[in-house]
């Protein structure tokens, strides 16, 4: 073995939306964008959506007021170095890390955000139920995809959605590139998610997320996917079984939160090099 070992990781993902994993319970570890956009390259890093920092809120210089100083604390950050409010794959496989490190007891427990805490439950299966906290719709849009033009409905989950349901065909839309957004409505960007009606309350799901592109899942937008499909259902509340690309979940929006149900697999653990490290 190397005498000197780099930062310790873990891999791990949530219907395919994949992360690593930064044990750094006293913040001592710099985190810079070129370091998370190294660690997320699938050619000259481990290979990533974003990279989950395990950090105890009071270390974490900008944690939000309301979050206790002793509490674990997801510090997210997208592939391309950006903090993001909240991710719904990541805090399911942020706290089965907890569990399985010993960080934390089985069952409900608190996990830190920057959209505030969120209450996290652990299942006996390898499912992890997250209070996602309440979608807020803030208005109407649209947008085009492969020729195809969408009405969406605006969500606030932590961070903006434009949620789009209709008809058309998912597997046609190319989703490479950015669907176009309203600048006024969404000033920062926005996660894209097209929503096809299935059987009964089954419905499949696409999703553009900013800052990353397309991804196998997106758990705050399967939130938002829920609220739109419900929505053009005509419904305000209930439960739809969402198929994204990486599996499936179950989401459940009340008339004062949401809950997010779904797998959390922990793939690798080891060192990152030294050297690596140092010039990623």
């Amino acid at each position: 073995m190397h005498s000197s070992q780099g930062p310790e990781f873990i891999k791990g993902h949530g219907t395919q939306n994949d992360f690593v994993i930064l044990p750094d319970p006293d913040g001592a570890l710099k985190l810079t964008d070129e370091r998370v956009q190294a660690l997320c390259d699938r050619h000259r890093g481990l290979g990533a959506d974003g990279v989950l920092r395990v950090i105890r809120a009071g270390a974490l210089e900008d944690a939000p007021a309301d979050v206790p100083a002793d509490v674990w604390f997801m510090d997210y950050r997208n592939a391309d170095g950006s903090i993001a409010e909240m991710c719904g794959n990541g805090v399911r496989v942020f706290a089965r890390y907890l569990i399985d490190a010993g960080l934390a007891a089985p069952g409900e427990l608190p996990v830190g955000t920057r959209a505030g805490v969120r209450w996290v439950r652990t299942h006996d299966d390898g499912q992890v139920t997250v209070d996602m906290g309440p979608a807020k719709v803030f208005g109407e849009s649209t947008t085009s995809a492969s020729g195809h033009a969408f009405a969406g409905v605006a969500v606030d989950v932590g961070n903006p959605h434009l949620a789009c349901v209709s008809d058309v065909d998912l597997a046609e839309l190319d989703l490479k590139t950015a669907p176009p957004h309203d600048q006024h409505l969404f000033p920062n960007g926005v996660n894209v998610e097209f929503v096809r009606p299935l059987e009964g309350d089954h419905v499949q799901m696409r999703v553009h997320e900013r800052g990353v592109g397309e991804t196998r899942s997106c758990g705050t937008g399967t939130v938002a996917a829920t609220v739109a499909a419900l929505r053009a259902a005509g419904a305000e509340t209930g439960r739809r079984v969402v198929h994204i690309p990486g599996g499936t979940v179950e989401v459940e929006v009340t008339a004062t939160s949401s809950t997010l149900t779904g797998p959390a697999v922990l793939v690798a653990r080891g060192n990152l090099d030294p050297a690596w490290w140092q010039q990623p």
